[in-house]
């Protein structure tokens, strides 16, 4: 998708970092406090930072979102 760049930026997700008080940062905080949402917020970053297109960026979150679900699953247990 060609917008996502434009999107993520819009979003705080810029080439220079996350954009301090906007979404992104909103975003990051809440990865950082609870240890939920870190691959969604790294893959926004991904496509802010390099235009890294929508679909690696998506794969790379649910890759990661996968993994998170599993180690919550070993420690619950």
């Amino acid at each position: 998708m060609v917008a996502a760049p434009l999107v993520a930026s819009a979003a705080g997700f810029t080439a220079a970092g996350i954009t301090a008080g906007s979404l992104g940062a909103t975003m990051m905080s809440y990865s950082a406090t609870t240890q939920i949402g870190g691959a969604v917020v790294a893959a926004l970053q991904s496509v802010g930072a390099a235009g890294v297109g929508w679909k690696a960026a998506a794969a790379g979150a649910d890759a990661g979102r996968r993994i998170a679900k599993k180690v919550e699953k070993v420690i619950n247990n």
